[in-house]
C-alpha cells in the first residue's frame, strides 16, 4: 500500500510549489485540476451533466465548455458552485482512485494528491495525511494581485469565496508556511520528507 499525502492551500498560497518540490523528488503527484479539465471535455459525461444543468450558452462555438463564463455563473453563487462541484467532484474521484490504484501496483510508497478543494470535497478521506501550505493574509493578497493582474477587491472576493485558511488549518496533519522565502519553504519541505519516510517505514 502507498502512503497517501493529500496536499492542498489556499489560493495564492504557494501549493503548486510544494507540489513541484514532491515531483522533483519522483513522487508522483495525482493533479486533481487536471483530471477536472479532462472530465469535462466534450462528451464526456460531466460535460452532459453540465450542459442539462446550466444550459446550451455554456458552450463555445467549438463545442467546448466556456469555462470563463462558467466561472462567473458559479462565483457568486453558492447554490450553483455546489451544483457544479457536484457533477463534476464524482467523476474526478473516479479518476483519481483509478490513478491511486495504479500507482500502488507499480509499487508506488508515497503518492501525492494535489486538490486544492482538499478538505471541502471530502478528498481527504482517500488520504493518510494532509498537509497545508499557508501564507499570511497580505502575502496572499499581494501575490495574487501580481499573479492574476486583479484589483485589491478582486483579491479580496476570490480569498473570501474559499473556505477561511484557519478552518484548513486545524484539520492538516501538516503545515508549511509559504510566506517568507523559496529557502524557507524548501526548509520546512525537506522536514516534512523525513516526517513522511519515517512515517512509510511504519506502516510497510
Amino acid at each position: 500500500m502507498s502512503l497517501i499525502i493529500g496536499l492542498t492551500g489556499g489560493i495564492a498560497t504557494g501549493k503548486s510549489t510544494v507540489s513541484e518540490m514532491f515531483h522533483k523528488k519522483g513522487i508522483p503527484v495525482i493533479d486533481s485540476d487536471r483530471i477536472a479539465r479532462k472530465v469535462v471535455e466534450i462528451n464526456q459525461p460531466a460535460y452532459k451533466k453540465i450542459v442539462e444543468e446550466f444550459g446550451q450558452e455554456m458552450i463555445l462555438c467549438t463545442g467546448h465548455l466556456n469555462r470563463k463564463k462558467l466561472g462567473k455563473a458559479i462565483f457568486n453563487d453558492e447554490e450553483k458552485r455546489e451544483k457544479l462541484n457536484n457533477i463534476v467532484h464524482p467523476e474526478v474521484q473516479k479518476v483519481v482512485e483509478k490513478e491511486i490504484r495504479k500507482y500502488e501496483t507499480l509499487g508506488e510508497p508515497i503518492v501525492v494528491l494535489d486538490v486544492p478543494l482538499l478538505f471541502e470535497s471530502h478528498f481527504n478521506e482517500l488520504c493518510d495525511i494532509t498537509v497545508v501550505v499557508f501564507t499570511d493574509r497580505k502575502t496572499q493578497y499581494q501575490r495574487l494581485m501580481i499573479r492574476d493582474n486583479v484589483s485589491n477587491e478582486q483579491a479580496e472576493k476570490r480569498i473570501e469565496a474559499q473556505w477561511d485558511m484557519k478552518k484548513k488549518l486545524r484539520l492538516a496533519d501538516f503545515k508549511i508556511d509559504n510566506s517568507l522565502s523559496i529557502l524557507e519553504t524548501k526548509k520546512q519541505f525537506d522536514m516534512l520528507m523525513k516526517k513522511i519516510k519515517k512515517k512509510t517505514k511504519e506502516i510497510s
